[in-house]
């Protein structure tokens, strides 16, 4: 069939959202060996234990079938109760808290909930690749808020406010940012609220990276003032509790926009897995020093990691939250594209392009730390190698 014909059979909303860049290297550094992955967002820690278990009981139990659209009742009130307590934000666990298919499906059913066509998302550049799609498959269209190197790629108010239009409807927020690592302070976070209730703007807050915190205070937008009643929260339990595969997330949301994301949920995927929602329900309930552990981990790569960066000539801030260092790599000369493909063949090290996460990247690389700290000192090594021949 005709190529041509073979692409107007596809939504042009499909065709005009292009592949994710974070796939394109790890493709073709899956058919290599002896790869040091540095891209994929994922902990390389196992699941803990009595999750696990949580999970293969309910399967042994017989729990295997549909729960509620909202997912279980238990699950819900729980957590209620860590929003409540960590945030001081009170949210109905029967009408306003919703168990989702991982934060992905929060984020896509929030844009087509929210969405008429011609209406505006504000997205902090550089930002998570799936986010742009997302406004483009729920027909809206994005407006890129820039974010800069000079304050460690924090989300500011003045730069919202210059990307406001008459259209503008959603501020969509990842905080920690995912791939910067940024943390929004609490002083730039109340004017952040302050814009968005000034323009009447919705916020969605992506918060999945928010237990993996160093040396920062976090604070969620929904507990400023006026904020409860226009913030949707999403979270999740893949990145806090290493539990990627179960594929489980969650939305809190004022009632009237939760039952509107509830009618996509309920069509397009019915209901999180059941034994993943009992998985999720030990790890709140009893996996708070597994995540205290992990967190402690990770930050002692962190500082490894970034402090190998700078010493070899890629110069690195120091990322306040989630698991990834955004360095600089103009001393290269290369752009990223051409940086994370050369290195992948010269040194098979693989990251990700910062130009895959908005044109504010460009002229950086998205690394992972969620990996063992002799990979990381192996990566350095070779990352080292690379760059005294490039530079």
């Amino acid at each position: 069939m005709d190529s041509l014909v073979e692409r107007e059979m596809l939504s042009q909303r499909v065709r005009a959202v292009k592949p994710s860049g974070i796939r394109k290297f790890f493709d073709i550094a899956a058919t290599m060996a002896d790869v040091i992955s540095l891209g994929v967002g994922e902990p390389d820690f196992v699941t803990p234990d009595n999750i696990r278990q949580a999970g293969i009981r309910s399967i042994e139990q017989g729990d295997t079938h549909y729960t509620s659209n909202y997912g279980t009742i238990e699950l819900r009130r729980a957590i209620a109760s860590l929003i409540a307590s960590r945030y001081g934000v009170s949210y109905d666990p029967a009408s306003e808290v919703m168990v989702t298919v991982g934060v992905s499906e929060a984020i896509d059913a929030a844009m087509r909930a929210l969405l008429d066509p011609g209406d505006e998302v504000l997205i902090p550049d550089p930002g998570y690749v799936a986010y742009e799609a997302d406004v483009v498959f729920a027909g809206g269209s994005v407006a890129p808020v820039h974010t800069s190197v000079s304050d460690d790629f924090e989300v500011k108010a003045s730069a919202i406010a210059d990307a406001i239009t008459p259209r503008s409807k959603v501020l969509l927020l990842g905080n920690p940012n995912n791939p910067t690592g940024a943390v929004i302070a609490r002083d730039e976070l109340e004017k952040i609220a302050a814009l968005a209730v000034k323009h009447d703007l919705i916020v969605l807050s992506d918060e999945v990276y928010s237990r993996l915190v160093y040396g920062q205070e976090y604070i969620s937008i929904a507990a400023m003032p006026g904020m409860r009643e226009r913030t949707i929260l999403v979270d999740g339990f893949s990145k806090a509790y290493a539990m990627t595969g179960w594929r489980v997330g969650y939305v809190c949301a004022p009632q009237h926009i939760l039952e509107a994301m509830l009618k996509i949920h309920q069509y397009a995927i019915m209901c999180a897995p059941t034994m993943s929602q009992a998985a999720a329900l030990e790890a709140l309930l009893h996996g708070e020093e597994h995540v205290c552990a992990m967190t402690a981990s990770y930050d002692e790569r962190r500082k490894l990691f970034v402090a190998g960066l700078n010493a070899i000539g890629l110069t690195c801030y120091e990322p306040k939250g989630a698991f990834y260092a955004f360095p600089s790599i103009a001393r290269t000369g290369l752009t990223s594209d051409e940086f994370a493909e050369k290195l992948l063949f010269e040194e098979k090290v693989a990251v990700v392009p910062g130009s895959a996460f908005g044109s504010a990247g460009e002229g950086f690389i998205r690394c992972t730390y969620a990996t063992a700290k002799d990979k990381i000192e192996q990566a350095i090594e070779r990352l080292g190698h690379f760059v005294q021949r490039h530079s």
